[in-house]
C-alpha cells in the first residue's frame, strides 16, 4: 500500500513529494488553498495562510471537505491545533458582514457579539465604529475601505454586502459569433463562467472580486463580458498608455459601442465617456507630496457603476493607494497571479474582493487555449575578472554584477540564430544591458522612455511580421498584445519576483496558428545570487505544472557552433 503524498507540519507548512504517483492530483488540490514557497527537485513546500483559506472559501471550498482531504493525504497525523486553526479561518470568512444602513451610513454585523466588541475596541479601529446593538455597529460610508483594511490586518475579513452605486445605464451588445455580425467573436466558456462568477446574478453578494487567468487567456474579454452583464458606465484602470489603447481597441472590436462612447484618459488625451480607460499613474498624479490628486475626481465625473482594475496585483503599491478608497462601486480585478513579494495580498482581498474565479494554466493548455511552453534556464559562467568583482561586492551589487554578465551576449546570439524563423522577445531589467544588446544585435529597443507613438509603430511592425525580434524592458511585463511572439529570452529580472516570471512567460503563451510550442529562456549567471533568486522566481510557474530544464551555456553554444559548421 502506497504512503500518502503529503507531510503536514504544525507551522502550516505542507510538504509534497514530487515523485509520488499522486503528485499532480495533490498539487492541483493544494493550489486551491495553499501557497507554494519552495520547489526543490524532490519535495515542494507549501504554506497555508489566512488569505489562502479565505480565497478558498470564496471559491466554495468547505472546511469539512478540505480538512478531510488533508487528513486522508497526510503521511503522519496532523496536529489538532493546526486543524482547529484552519477551521477557525473558515469560520471567520463571512462572520463580519457589511450592509447599507438607513441613515446613509453602513452597518457592520457579526454573529459573535464578543468578537465584535473586541474588534471595535481595538486601537486601530476605535472611533470608527458606533454601537447599534449587541451584534452590529455603524460606520461612516467614507470609512468603508479603511475599516475593511484594518480588520483584515486583525485577522477578520469583511463580507461586503453594502451594495453599490448603480452608475449611468449603458446599453450595448457583444459582437458574439453570428454570420451577419461584422467582426464577430465567441466568448469561451471559461470567460463566460468567470464573468458570471463575478456578477453573481447582479446580487450584492457579487459585484466585487478578482478573476485570475494566465496571460493570453483573454482577461480583457472577461472584463468586457462583465461590463455587458452590468450594462453601466465603466472605468477601466490599467498600467500604461499602450495598455489603455489596447483596451479601447478590444472594446470597440468586441462590442457595438462606438468611438464617441469609449474614451482614453491619459497624459496625452483626457476624454471622459461612458467607457473611460485610464492609467493608474494619471489618477495618482499630483504636483507635490502635499498637494491634492489632480485627476482623482474622475471617479465621480463619469458616474461609473463598475471599475475594472487591470493587473490588480499592482494596486496596493503606495503610488496606487489613492484609487483604493473607491468602495461604493462594483469592482473587478484582473490578474495572472495574486502573488505579491511584499506579502500584501490581503489588501487586494479587502479592497477589491475575494478570488471569484481561477483556472490552472495547464488546464487551459490542454484545452488548446494556451500554447505549450518549454522553459529553459541557461546557466552562464562569469569571466575571471567579473568573478573577482562579484566576490568583493556587497549582496545587492552582486546581483547586478551577475545579471549584467557580458558572457550572456554569446548566449543571446546563439538563441537568436536558433530561432531565426521565430518571433523573439528579448526582455530584461537593466536599461544599459538592453541598450548594449540592441547595439550588438542591431535590434530595436522599447523602454519606459520610448515615446508612445514609437512603441505603437514597433509593436505594429512586430505583429505584422516586419520585425521578427524585439528588445523590451520591464514595460514588456504588462499588457502588450503580441500574439505571434513564440520565444522569450529573459536576460535579467527583478530579484525573486514570481509575478514577473509569470508575466514574462505569458508574453509567448498565445496559441500559435501552426499549433507550435513556445520557448522561454532565462539566462542566469551560474553559482551566483542571480541563480538563487531564479529558483524563487520560478515558484509560481512550478505550482502551475511547468518544469525548467537546466542547460549549461557551453552545451547551447557548442550545439549552435555545430549547426553553423554544418550549414557552412
Amino acid at each position: 500500500m502506497k504512503e500518502p503524498p503529503l507531510i503536514v507540519q504544525t507551522d502550516r507548512a505542507v510538504l509534497l513529494e514530487t515523485q509520488h504517483p499522486d503528485y499532480e492530483m495533490a498539487r492541483d488540490r493544494l493550489a486551491r488553498f495553499a501557497e507554494l514557497e519552495k520547489s526543490p527537485e524532490y519535495v515542494h513546500f507549501y504554506r497555508i495562510t489566512p488569505v489562502s483559506i479565505w480565497n478558498a472559501a470564496a471559491l466554495g471550498e468547505q472546511a469539512d471537505e478540505l480538512l478531510a482531504w488533508l487528513v486522508a493525504n497526510s503521511r503522519f497525523p496532523i496536529a489538532p491545533a493546526m486543524l482547529a486553526q484552519i477551521r477557525e479561518w473558515f469560520r471567520r470568512y463571512g462572520l463580519l458582514r457589511l450592509y447599507a444602513h438607513g441613515d446613509g451610513g453602513l452597518r457592520l454585523e457579526c454573529d459573535d457579539a464578543a468578537v465584535l466588541q473586541e474588534l471595535a475596541g481595538h486601537v486601530t479601529v476605535a472611533g470608527m465604529l458606533t454601537p447599534l446593538d449587541a451584534r452590529s455597529m455603524r460606520l461612516d460610508a467614507a470609512r468603508r475601505g479603511d475599516v475593511k483594511q484594518l480588520l483584515i490586518k486583525l485577522g477578520y475579513p469583511i463580507d461586503d454586502r453594502a451594495g453599490y452605486r448603480q452608475g449611468d445605464a449603458l446599453q450595448f451588445a457583444l459582437r458574439e459569433a453570428a454570420p451577419a455580425v461584422p467582426r464577430a467573436f465567441r466568448l469561451r466558456e471559461y470567460q463566460r463562467e468567470a464573468a458570471a462568477a463575478f456578477h453573481a446574478g447582479g446580487s450584492d453578494r457579487g459585484g466585487c472580486g478578482v478573476v485570475v487567468l494566465p496571460c493570453g487567456a483573454g482577461k480583457t474579454v472577461v472584463g468586457i463580458a462583465a461590463m455587458h452583464l452590468l450594462q453601466t458606465n465603466t472605468l477601466v484602470l490599467t498600467t500604461n498608455t499602450i495598455a489603455v489603447r489596447q483596451w479601447c481597441r478590444e472594446i470597440l472590436d468586441k462590442t457595438d459601442l462606438g468611438d464617441a462612447q469609449v474614451g482614453e484618459y491619459t497624459g496625452e488625451q483626457k476624454h471622459i465617456r461612458p467607457v473611460t480607460v485610464a492609467t493608474y499613474q494619471i489618477l495618482t498624479h499630483r504636483k507635490g507630496k502635499l498637494d491634492a490628486f489632480t485627476h482623482l475626481d474622475l471617479f465621480d465625473r463619469g458616474n461609473f457603476g463598475l471599475i475594472v482594475y487591470d493587473e490588480v496585483h499592482l494596486l496596493p503599491a503606495p503610488v496606487f493607494r489613492a484609487t483604493a478608497g473607491i468602495q461604493a462601486r462594483r469592482r473587478l480585478g484582473l490578474t495572472a497571479t495574486l502573488v505579491r513579494e511584499d506579502g500584501r495580498a490581503d489588501e487586494v482581498f479587502s479592497l477589491i474582493g475575494p478570488k471569484r474565479y481561477e483556472l490552472p494554466w495547464k488546464q487551459l493548455e490542454r484545452q488548446g487555449f494556451l500554447a505549450p511552453a518549454r522553459c529553459v534556464e541557461v546557466r552562464v559562467p562569469l569571466a575571471a575578472a567579473r568573478r573577482a568583482n562579484y566576490a568583493a561586492a556587497g549582496a545587492r551589487s552582486q546581483f547586478r554584477i551577475a545579471a549584467d554578465n557580458e558572457q550572456k551576449d554569446d548566449v543571446v546570439g546563439a538563441l537568436l540564430r536558433r530561432h531565426a524563423r521565430d518571433r523573439v522577445l528579448v526582455i530584461g531589467q537593466y536599461i544599459e544591458q538592453l541598450q548594449h544588446l540592441a547595439t550588438v544585435f542591431r535590434l530595436p529597443l522599447i523602454t519606459g522612455q520610448t515615446p508612445n507613438a514609437d512603441r505603437d509603430r514597433l509593436y505594429g511592425a512586430f505583429r505584422r511580421g516586419e520585425l521578427t525580434s524585439l528588445i523590451v524592458s520591464k514595460v514588456g511585463n504588462f499588457a502588450i498584445d503580441l500574439p505571434d511572439a513564440n520565444v522569450a529570452i529573459q536576460v535579467s529580472g527583478t530579484f525573486g519576483s514570481r509575478q514577473e516570471e509569470a508575466q514574462r512567460l505569458g508574453r509567448v503563451l498565445r496559441p500559435k496558428q501552426d499549433g507550435g510550442p513556445a520557448s522561454f529562456y532565462t539566462l542566469v549567471s551560474a553559482d551566483t545570487r542571480e541563480q538563487d533568486f531564479a529558483k524563487k522566481r520560478q515558484l509560481f510557474l512550478t505550482e502551475q505544472g511547468y518544469s525548467y530544464e537546466i542547460v549549461p551555456a557551453s552545451v547551447l553554444l557548442a550545439e549552435n557552433q555545430g549547426s553553423r559548421e554544418e550549414r557552412a
